[in-house]
Protein backbone atom coordinates (compact mmCIF):
# COMPACT_ATOMS: atom_id res chain seq x y z
CA UNK A 1 0.00 0.00 0.00
CA UNK A 2 1.50 3.32 -1.12
CA UNK A 3 -0.37 6.20 0.48
CA UNK A 4 0.43 9.51 2.15
CA UNK A 5 -0.97 8.52 5.53
CA UNK A 6 0.26 8.30 9.10
CA UNK A 7 -1.71 5.85 11.23
CA UNK A 8 -4.30 4.26 8.89
CA UNK A 9 -6.77 4.25 11.80
CA UNK A 10 -6.50 8.03 11.97
CA UNK A 11 -7.06 8.53 8.22
CA UNK A 12 -10.54 10.03 8.47
CA UNK A 13 -9.82 12.14 11.54
CA UNK A 14 -6.71 13.66 9.99
CA UNK A 15 -8.17 14.52 6.58
CA UNK A 16 -11.21 16.04 8.31
CA UNK A 17 -8.89 18.18 10.42
CA UNK A 18 -7.10 19.27 7.26
CA UNK A 19 -10.35 20.34 5.63
CA UNK A 20 -11.41 22.15 8.81
CA UNK A 21 -8.30 24.34 8.93
CA UNK A 22 -8.19 24.86 5.16
CA UNK A 23 -11.80 25.99 4.84
CA UNK A 24 -12.72 27.48 8.21
CA UNK A 25 -14.21 30.47 6.40
CA UNK A 26 -16.96 28.25 4.98
CA UNK A 27 -17.25 25.21 7.24
CA UNK A 28 -17.56 24.64 10.97
CA UNK A 29 -16.41 21.30 12.35
CA UNK A 30 -18.41 19.71 15.15
CA UNK A 31 -15.28 17.94 16.29
CA UNK A 32 -16.69 15.49 18.81
CA UNK A 33 -19.44 14.42 16.42
CA UNK A 34 -17.28 14.36 13.24
CA UNK A 35 -19.73 16.60 11.37
CA UNK A 36 -19.36 19.69 9.23
CA UNK A 37 -21.99 22.43 9.00
CA UNK A 38 -22.08 25.70 7.11
CA UNK A 39 -20.49 28.61 8.93
CA UNK A 40 -23.73 30.58 8.51
CA UNK A 41 -25.91 27.83 10.00
CA UNK A 42 -28.57 27.89 11.20
CA UNK A 43 -30.26 30.23 8.71
CA UNK A 44 -33.61 31.64 9.81
CA UNK A 45 -36.68 30.06 8.15
CA UNK A 46 -34.56 27.83 5.92
CA UNK A 47 -35.03 24.08 5.54
CA UNK A 48 -31.83 22.36 6.71
CA UNK A 49 -30.54 19.78 4.24
CA UNK A 50 -28.43 17.11 5.94
CA UNK A 51 -26.46 14.44 4.12
CA UNK A 52 -23.88 11.89 5.15
CA UNK A 53 -22.19 8.63 4.40
CA UNK A 54 -18.87 6.88 4.44
CA UNK A 55 -15.60 8.64 3.71
CA UNK A 56 -13.53 7.84 0.63
CA UNK A 57 -15.77 9.55 -1.92
CA UNK A 58 -14.67 13.20 -1.91
CA UNK A 59 -16.18 15.52 -2.87
CA UNK A 60 -19.20 13.40 -1.84
CA UNK A 61 -20.43 13.87 0.84
CA UNK A 62 -18.89 16.73 2.77
CA UNK A 63 -17.78 18.57 -0.36
CA UNK A 64 -21.34 19.71 -0.94
CA UNK A 65 -21.91 21.60 2.29
CA UNK A 66 -22.28 25.27 1.41
CA UNK A 67 -24.47 27.98 -0.07
CA UNK A 68 -27.05 26.56 -2.47
CA UNK A 69 -26.19 23.01 -1.44
CA UNK A 70 -26.39 21.15 1.90
CA UNK A 71 -26.32 22.61 5.40
CA UNK A 72 -24.58 19.80 7.22
CA UNK A 73 -22.96 16.39 6.85
CA UNK A 74 -22.26 13.44 9.13
CA UNK A 75 -18.96 11.75 8.28
CA UNK A 76 -18.48 7.99 8.56
CA UNK A 77 -15.30 5.96 8.41
CA UNK A 78 -14.16 4.85 4.95
CA UNK A 79 -17.13 3.18 3.24
CA UNK A 80 -19.03 3.05 6.55
CA UNK A 81 -22.20 4.82 7.59
CA UNK A 82 -22.11 7.64 10.15
CA UNK A 83 -23.93 6.96 13.38
CA UNK A 84 -27.39 8.21 14.27
CA UNK A 85 -25.82 10.42 16.96
CA UNK A 86 -23.65 12.14 14.34
CA UNK A 87 -26.67 12.76 12.11
CA UNK A 88 -28.63 14.20 15.05
CA UNK A 89 -25.73 16.52 15.88
CA UNK A 90 -25.61 17.86 12.32
CA UNK A 91 -29.38 18.40 12.30
CA UNK A 92 -29.41 20.13 15.70
CA UNK A 93 -26.65 22.52 14.59
CA UNK A 94 -28.50 23.59 11.43
CA UNK A 95 -32.18 23.47 12.42
CA UNK A 96 -33.89 26.87 12.32
CA UNK A 97 -37.53 25.84 12.74
CA UNK A 98 -38.33 25.13 9.07
CA UNK A 99 -37.71 21.38 9.20
CA UNK A 100 -34.93 19.02 8.12
CA UNK A 101 -34.49 17.13 4.86
CA UNK A 102 -32.25 14.07 4.97
CA UNK A 103 -30.79 13.64 1.47
CA UNK A 104 -28.36 10.77 0.91
CA UNK A 105 -27.56 7.66 -1.12
CA UNK A 106 -29.60 4.49 -0.94
CA UNK A 107 -27.40 2.21 1.17
CA UNK A 108 -28.77 -0.01 3.93
CA UNK A 109 -26.50 1.20 6.76
CA UNK A 110 -27.17 4.85 5.96
CA UNK A 111 -30.91 4.23 5.70
CA UNK A 112 -30.98 2.54 9.10
CA UNK A 113 -29.03 5.27 10.89
CA UNK A 114 -30.82 8.20 9.27
CA UNK A 115 -34.14 6.56 10.16
CA UNK A 116 -33.03 6.23 13.79
CA UNK A 117 -31.95 9.88 13.82
CA UNK A 118 -35.28 10.95 12.35
CA UNK A 119 -37.18 9.15 15.09
CA UNK A 120 -35.17 10.91 17.81
CA UNK A 121 -35.54 14.33 16.18
CA UNK A 122 -39.29 13.87 15.73
CA UNK A 123 -39.53 13.27 19.48
CA UNK A 124 -37.90 16.69 19.87
CA UNK A 125 -40.64 18.17 17.64
CA UNK A 126 -38.24 18.62 14.73
CA UNK A 127 -40.02 17.65 11.51
CA UNK A 128 -37.86 15.49 9.25
CA UNK A 129 -38.30 14.11 5.77
CA UNK A 130 -36.06 11.75 3.82
CA UNK A 131 -35.21 11.46 0.13
CA UNK A 132 -33.00 8.60 -1.04
CA UNK A 133 -30.93 9.08 -4.18
CA UNK A 134 -31.11 5.93 -6.31
CA UNK A 135 -29.68 6.73 -9.73
CA UNK A 136 -27.48 3.69 -10.53
CA UNK A 137 -29.28 1.85 -13.34
CA UNK A 138 -26.90 -1.11 -13.09
CA UNK A 139 -27.88 -2.00 -9.53
CA UNK A 140 -31.55 -2.93 -10.08
CA UNK A 141 -34.08 -3.09 -12.95
CA UNK A 142 -36.35 -0.16 -13.69
CA UNK A 143 -39.40 -1.73 -12.02
CA UNK A 144 -37.34 -1.99 -8.80
CA UNK A 145 -35.74 1.45 -8.99
CA UNK A 146 -36.22 1.99 -5.24
CA UNK A 147 -33.51 -0.66 -4.70
CA UNK A 148 -30.93 1.17 -6.79
CA UNK A 149 -27.76 2.62 -5.30
CA UNK A 150 -27.07 6.31 -5.09
CA UNK A 151 -23.92 7.29 -6.97
CA UNK A 152 -22.80 10.47 -8.78
CA UNK A 153 -26.41 11.59 -9.24
CA UNK A 154 -26.18 12.76 -5.63
CA UNK A 155 -24.57 15.91 -7.01
CA UNK A 156 -27.70 16.93 -8.92
CA UNK A 157 -29.90 16.24 -5.89
CA UNK A 158 -27.73 18.46 -3.69
CA UNK A 159 -27.51 21.21 -6.28
CA UNK A 160 -31.22 21.47 -7.04
CA UNK A 161 -32.70 20.78 -3.61
CA UNK A 162 -30.13 23.17 -2.16
CA UNK A 163 -31.15 25.90 -4.60
CA UNK A 164 -34.80 25.42 -3.67
CA UNK A 165 -34.03 25.62 0.05
CA UNK A 166 -32.20 28.93 -0.46
CA UNK A 167 -35.49 30.44 -1.68
CA UNK A 168 -36.90 29.68 1.81
CA UNK A 169 -39.40 27.24 0.32
CA UNK A 170 -41.10 25.05 2.90
CA UNK A 171 -40.10 21.47 3.71
CA UNK A 172 -42.79 19.93 1.51
CA UNK A 173 -41.60 21.93 -1.51
CA UNK A 174 -37.90 21.20 -0.97
CA UNK A 175 -38.75 17.50 -0.58
CA UNK A 176 -40.88 17.53 -3.73
CA UNK A 177 -38.06 19.01 -5.79
CA UNK A 178 -35.53 16.53 -4.39
CA UNK A 179 -37.83 13.63 -5.28
CA UNK A 180 -38.31 15.07 -8.76
CA UNK A 181 -34.54 15.14 -9.30
CA UNK A 182 -34.18 11.52 -8.18
CA UNK A 183 -36.94 10.45 -10.57
CA UNK A 184 -35.20 12.31 -13.41
CA UNK A 185 -31.62 11.10 -12.87
CA UNK A 186 -29.82 8.03 -14.22
CA UNK A 187 -26.18 6.95 -13.86
CA UNK A 188 -23.96 4.08 -14.89
CA UNK A 189 -20.26 3.50 -14.31
CA UNK A 190 -17.30 1.38 -15.32
CA UNK A 191 -14.29 0.38 -13.22
CA UNK A 192 -10.76 -0.44 -14.36
CA UNK A 193 -8.88 -0.82 -11.07
CA UNK A 194 -9.72 -1.34 -7.38
CA UNK A 195 -9.05 0.99 -4.48
CA UNK A 196 -7.40 0.44 -1.10
CA UNK A 197 -9.06 1.25 2.22
CA UNK A 198 -6.21 2.47 4.46
CA UNK A 199 -7.16 0.35 7.48
CA UNK A 200 -7.44 -2.77 5.29
CA UNK A 201 -4.24 -2.17 3.34
CA UNK A 202 -5.09 -4.24 0.28
CA UNK A 203 -7.26 -3.84 -2.84
CA UNK A 204 -11.01 -4.10 -2.37
CA UNK A 205 -11.30 -6.50 -5.34
CA UNK A 206 -9.21 -8.02 -8.12
CA UNK A 207 -9.54 -7.27 -11.81
CA UNK A 208 -7.31 -8.32 -14.70
CA UNK A 209 -4.79 -5.97 -16.30
CA UNK A 210 -6.81 -5.79 -19.51
CA UNK A 211 -10.29 -6.06 -17.98
CA UNK A 212 -13.06 -3.63 -17.14
CA UNK A 213 -16.29 -4.07 -15.21
CA UNK A 214 -19.43 -2.31 -16.41
CA UNK A 215 -21.84 -1.25 -13.67
CA UNK A 216 -19.53 -1.65 -10.69
CA UNK A 217 -20.57 0.37 -7.62
CA UNK A 218 -18.51 3.00 -5.84
CA UNK A 219 -17.61 0.55 -3.05
CA UNK A 220 -16.61 -2.19 -5.46
CA UNK A 221 -20.09 -3.76 -5.64
CA UNK A 222 -20.44 -6.27 -8.44
CA UNK A 223 -21.40 -4.84 -11.83
CA UNK A 224 -23.35 -6.39 -14.69
CA UNK A 225 -20.51 -7.41 -16.99
CA UNK A 226 -16.77 -8.01 -16.74
CA UNK A 227 -14.78 -8.35 -19.93
CA UNK A 228 -11.93 -7.12 -22.06
CA UNK A 229 -11.14 -3.41 -21.96
CA UNK A 230 -12.67 -1.74 -25.00
CA UNK A 231 -11.99 1.62 -26.71
CA UNK A 232 -13.46 4.69 -25.02
CA UNK A 233 -16.14 5.26 -27.66
CA UNK A 234 -17.45 1.70 -27.32
CA UNK A 235 -17.55 1.93 -23.52
CA UNK A 236 -19.29 5.31 -23.67
CA UNK A 237 -21.90 3.99 -26.08
CA UNK A 238 -22.63 1.01 -23.85
CA UNK A 239 -23.15 3.27 -20.82
CA UNK A 240 -25.20 5.84 -22.72
CA UNK A 241 -27.44 3.24 -24.38
CA UNK A 242 -28.33 1.78 -20.98
CA UNK A 243 -28.97 5.19 -19.42
CA UNK A 244 -31.05 6.60 -22.28
CA UNK A 245 -33.17 3.46 -22.56
CA UNK A 246 -34.03 3.63 -18.87
CA UNK A 247 -35.86 7.00 -19.08
CA UNK A 248 -36.68 6.85 -22.01
CA UNK A 249 -35.42 10.10 -23.55
CA UNK A 250 -36.93 11.26 -26.83
CA UNK A 251 -35.95 13.82 -29.41
CA UNK A 252 -36.37 17.35 -28.08
CA UNK A 253 -35.52 16.46 -24.47
CA UNK A 254 -33.01 18.57 -22.54
CA UNK A 255 -30.47 17.10 -20.15
CA UNK A 256 -27.59 17.97 -17.89
CA UNK A 257 -24.62 15.65 -18.33
CA UNK A 258 -22.13 14.67 -15.64
CA UNK A 259 -18.99 12.72 -16.58
CA UNK A 260 -17.45 11.76 -13.27
CA UNK A 261 -14.01 10.37 -12.53
CA UNK A 262 -13.80 7.76 -9.79
CA UNK A 263 -10.44 8.90 -8.42
CA UNK A 264 -7.61 7.85 -10.75
CA UNK A 265 -8.90 8.66 -14.22
CA UNK A 266 -7.16 11.57 -15.99
CA UNK A 267 -9.35 14.54 -16.85
CA UNK A 268 -8.28 14.19 -20.49
CA UNK A 269 -9.94 10.76 -20.63
CA UNK A 270 -13.16 12.15 -19.15
CA UNK A 271 -13.30 14.67 -21.99
CA UNK A 272 -12.81 11.89 -24.55
CA UNK A 273 -15.86 10.20 -23.01
CA UNK A 274 -17.87 13.44 -22.91
CA UNK A 275 -17.09 14.01 -26.60
CA UNK A 276 -18.74 10.69 -27.51
CA UNK A 277 -21.64 11.14 -25.07
CA UNK A 278 -22.39 14.54 -26.61
CA UNK A 279 -22.29 13.02 -30.10
CA UNK A 280 -24.76 10.31 -29.08
CA UNK A 281 -27.16 12.85 -27.56
CA UNK A 282 -26.95 15.13 -30.60
CA UNK A 283 -27.73 12.23 -32.93
CA UNK A 284 -30.82 11.42 -30.82
CA UNK A 285 -32.05 15.03 -30.92
CA UNK A 286 -31.38 15.51 -27.20
CA UNK A 287 -30.07 18.93 -26.16
CA UNK A 288 -27.28 19.30 -23.61
CA UNK A 289 -28.29 22.21 -21.37
CA UNK A 290 -25.32 22.02 -18.97
CA UNK A 291 -22.31 19.77 -18.55
CA UNK A 292 -20.16 18.92 -15.55
CA UNK A 293 -16.87 17.07 -16.13
CA UNK A 294 -14.45 16.11 -13.38
CA UNK A 295 -14.41 14.35 -10.02
CA UNK A 296 -17.77 14.75 -8.28
CA UNK A 297 -18.13 11.37 -6.51
CA UNK A 298 -15.03 9.21 -6.19
CA UNK A 299 -13.98 5.90 -4.69
CA UNK A 300 -10.55 6.57 -3.20
CA UNK A 301 -8.05 5.87 -6.02
CA UNK A 302 -10.30 3.60 -8.12
CA UNK A 303 -9.73 3.85 -11.85
CA UNK A 304 -12.94 4.34 -13.79
CA UNK A 305 -15.75 6.77 -14.46
CA UNK A 306 -19.49 7.18 -14.55
CA UNK A 307 -21.95 9.07 -16.70
CA UNK A 308 -25.08 10.70 -15.27
CA UNK A 309 -27.97 12.28 -17.15
CA UNK A 310 -30.54 14.54 -15.53
CA UNK A 311 -33.69 15.07 -17.59
CA UNK A 312 -34.69 18.71 -17.28
CA UNK A 313 -37.79 20.85 -17.37
CA UNK A 314 -38.12 24.60 -16.80
CA UNK A 315 -38.26 24.28 -13.01
CA UNK A 316 -35.19 22.08 -12.78
CA UNK A 317 -33.25 24.28 -15.22
CA UNK A 318 -33.87 27.38 -13.14
CA UNK A 319 -32.71 25.66 -9.95
CA UNK A 320 -29.71 24.06 -11.66
CA UNK A 321 -28.65 27.50 -12.89
CA UNK A 322 -28.76 29.06 -9.40
CA UNK A 323 -25.51 30.02 -7.71
CA UNK A 324 -23.81 27.62 -5.32
CA UNK A 325 -20.55 27.53 -3.41
CA UNK A 326 -18.66 25.10 -1.21
CA UNK A 327 -14.92 24.49 -0.76
CA UNK A 328 -15.21 21.86 -3.50
CA UNK A 329 -17.74 23.41 -5.89
CA UNK A 330 -18.44 26.87 -7.27
CA UNK A 331 -21.13 27.86 -9.73
CA UNK A 332 -22.04 31.50 -10.27
CA UNK A 333 -25.69 32.13 -10.98
CA UNK A 334 -27.15 33.99 -13.97
CA UNK A 335 -25.09 37.07 -14.79
CA UNK A 336 -22.11 35.70 -12.87
CA UNK A 337 -23.65 36.45 -9.49
CA UNK A 338 -22.65 33.98 -6.78
CA UNK A 339 -24.06 33.15 -3.40
CA UNK A 340 -26.85 35.68 -3.31
CA UNK A 341 -24.48 38.68 -3.32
Amino acid sequence: MKKFVNDPKAFVKEFVQGIAVAHSDQLRLLDEAMCFVRQDSPKDNKVAIITGGGSGHLPVFLGYVGYGLCDGVAIGEVFQSPSADQIIAAADATYSGAGVLFLFGNYSGDVMNFDMASEVLEMQDITCKTVLVSDDVASAPRDSWQKRRGVAGLFFAYKIAGAKAETLANLDEVTRVAEKVVASTRSMGVALTPCIIPEVGKPTFEIGENEMEIGMGIHGERGIHRGELRPADEVTKQLMDSIIADFPLGSGAEVAVLVNGLGATPLEELYIVYRKAYEILQAAGIKVYRNYIGEFATSMEMGGLSITLLKLDDELKELLDASAQSPFFLQPGPGGICCGN
